[in-house]
C-alpha cells in the first residue's frame, strides 16, 4: 500500500445540509452519483454519504459507526488565514468549540464541529510551511 489518502468519506446524516455548510466554507462540488457529494481536495478527495448507506456498504449496523475520535485539519499560511476560517465555519453553521490561540507546540489553531459533528481543526504550522499550492508536509517543503 502506498502512503497516501485518495478518498474521506463523511457519513452525514442530511446530506444536504452537509452540503450547504460546504458550499458556505466556499468549497465547490463537483458531478458525482446520486447519493455522494464530492469535493475534490489538494491531492485527494472529501465525499459527503448517507450514514445509512456506508453503514450497509461495510456491513454494520448503522448504530455501530458512532462518532470516531479523529479530527480533519486544515492548515493555514498565517494566524489571520486560521482567524478567517474559523469564523467562516461559524457563519457557515459549524459549532467553535475552541477559538483560535497559540498553542504548547508553537502554533496557533482551534476547533469546531460541522453542522454532521465532524471534528475539524484548523492551524497555523510556522515549523511546516505549505507548498505556494497549499500542499502540506509535516516537515514543510
Amino acid at each position: 500500500m502506498e502512503q497516501r489518502v485518495s478518498l474521506i468519506t463523511l457519513g452525514v446524516q442530511n446530506i444536504e445540509k452537509a452540503t450547504v455548510f460546504y458550499r458556505a466554507m466556499g468549497w465547490e462540488e463537483l458531478e458525482s452519483p446520486d447519493g455522494i457529494v464530492v469535493f475534490d481536495l489538494l491531492g485527494q478527495t472529501l465525499g459527503l454519504y448517507p450514514i445509512e448507506a456506508l453503514a450497509k456498504d461495510m456491513g454494520l449496523p448503522v448504530e455501530s459507526l458512532g462518532q470516531g475520535a479523529s479530527t480533519l485539519s486544515y492548515n493555514g499560511r498565517t494566524r489571520s488565514e486560521v482567524d478567517a476560517v474559523m469564523a467562516a465555519a461559524a457563519k457557515a453553521g459549524a459549532e467553535i468549540l475552541k477559538q483560535p490561540k497559540e498553542v504548547f507546540w508553537g502554533g496557533y489553531g482551534g476547533y469546531f464541529r460541522d453542522p454532521e459533528g465532524h471534528f475539524w481543526e484548523v492551524t497555523m504550522n510556522p515549523f511546516a510551511p505549505l507548498r505556494k499550492d497549499g500542499a502540506f508536509c509535516w516537515d514543510g517543503y
